[in-house]
């Protein structure tokens, strides 16, 4: 919508008619503008919304500029109208002719009564009888009238078109994560993750509804911008409900995994807590040998299986048993650092238990091998060899079994072989009567 040329002395015909073209194209466009407004998406969904809020005050008043708006045209284009009229009456024109054109398309010849319109003072100022414009004045006007009702209904239309579509992605998404929730036992006041898509839930719907009632409460102008519409949706509070919505996702999603592999991880826990207890009930029986078969010998007691771990471990079988994997996903994680320590004290308590006996076994295999070596060498038939030998192996196979005093006879048994396979010095004197070192 332009405006026409500033008011100047009489014109003549050749100004008459440019400036009856120039307002033709006005009206033109003006007409084009209302209609494209009153035809606007926006527009038709205010008028048919139930609106609220700041949204209510200002489609109010816009309602009151677009009637005016009207009001205005039909004045502007009576105006055109009678002008065209006296122009066309004669090719030539006097001079009270121009002088009257000249009123018509630059004097203040347009005149609308204020009842017209019906609106508040606020819209156009005090309200008036009847208001006087020139045909410029009363574009002037319009522009501004039709750039505030633009700007509200092309504000709502944005907000409309951006954000109820969005929030209902969300809130289909939601109601995914609702099910998925449910079929893992995360309910409103079990879980917090429930308790959270609750809030999700009713935030959600009191945002949509207000959104659809109260636009504008949502708009957020662009700074600097004087172009009607200039702005866009703010989504803070969306937004804010999108990342929460995310994150109990995401925290669902990690109680479904414990969910399919539960029953696997359960299993893995019962096999490593058997094999805690068959190792203790296999030190609980190595120690009673060894005292048995072990003398003077200190051998440390073995305790029980961990009844507290296998009632932990009946616990998590339950929550399993009832879905309620919120709760199992910490005590399976609790439960394997554990039973991996059961089953290494076990172990270290097996391992202490039949230290004695390794002991035992060890001394055996030596003597046995000092013997095959002393035999490779020709010396299987040495009295004092044969003799130590034996005292060495009575020690070791008998029962109980002093370990101290059997190493002390294995040492002079590994002593006296290792006499005979040393190399020989001639010397002077008698034989040496090695039995004396017995």
């Amino acid at each position: 919508m332009s405006v026409t040329g500033p008011p100047g002395p009489v014109m003549d015909r050749d100004e008459v008619d440019r400036a009856l073209a120039r307002l033709d194209a006005e009206h033109e466009a003006i007409e084009t503008s209302l209609l494209a407004l009153q035809d606007h998406a926006g527009r038709r969904l205010l008028e048919g919304a139930r609106l609220s809020g700041v949204t209510e005050e200002r489609w109010s008043a816009t309602e009151q500029r677009i009637t005016l708006l009207w009001a205005y045209f039909d004045a502007y284009a009576g105006a055109l109208n009678a002008a065209r009229e006296l122009r066309a009456r004669r090719r030539w024109l006097s001079h009270d002719d121009l002088a009257e054109l000249t009123e018509l398309l630059r004097g203040e010849s347009v005149t609308v009564a204020g009842s017209t319109s019906g609106t508040s003072p606020s819209v156009t100022g005090p309200a008036k009888l009847t208001e006087r414009f020139t045909l410029e004045e009363l574009v002037t006007r319009m522009n501004d009238l039709y750039a505030h009702s633009l700007d509200m209904v092309v504000a709502a239309d944005a907000v409309w078109s951006a954000l109820p579509a969005r929030i209902d992605l969300l809130a289909a998404e939601l109601a995914r994560t609702r099910h998925l929730a449910h079929s893992v036992g995360v309910r409103p006041g079990e879980h917090p993750a429930g308790d959270d898509l609750e809030r999700i839930t009713r935030a959600l719907t009191a945002l949509r509804e207000q959104v659809i009632s109260d636009p504008l409460a949502f708009w957020q102008r662009a700074e600097g911008s004087s172009a009607p519409g200039g702005g866009r949706a703010h989504t803070d509070r969306y937004d804010r409900e999108a990342r929460a919505l995310e994150e109990v996702r995401r925290e669902i999603e990690a109680v479904l995994t414990v969910r399919q592999d539960a029953e696997a991880r359960l299993g893995r826990l019962r096999d490593v807590l058997s094999r805690a207890d068959r190792t203790l009930a296999e030190a609980r029986s190595a120690r009673g040998e060894v005292l048995a078969k072990i003398a003077a010998s200190e051998v440390p007691a073995v305790s029980g299986p961990s009844t507290a771990l296998q009632e932990q471990l009946a616990m998590a079988s339950d929550f399993r048993r009832r879905a309620q994997w919120h709760r199992l996903s910490p005590l399976l994680e609790s439960l394997e650092e554990k039973a991996e320590d059961e089953l290494l004290r076990a172990r270290e308590s097996l391992t202490a238990v039949t230290a004695p006996l390794a002991v035992r076994a060890e001394l055996r295999g030596r003597l046995d091998a000092y013997k095959a070596k002393v035999a490779r060498h020709g010396h299987a038939e040495d009295p004092l060899l044969i003799e130590r030998y034996d005292a060495a192996r009575r020690m070791l196979w008998s029962a109980p079994c002093d370990l101290r005093v059997a190493e002390q006879a294995v040492l002079r048994y590994q002593q006296a072989a290792a006499e005979v396979l040393a190399p020989r010095v001639p010397q002077q004197g008698g034989p040496t009567d090695r039995r004396g070192d017995a």
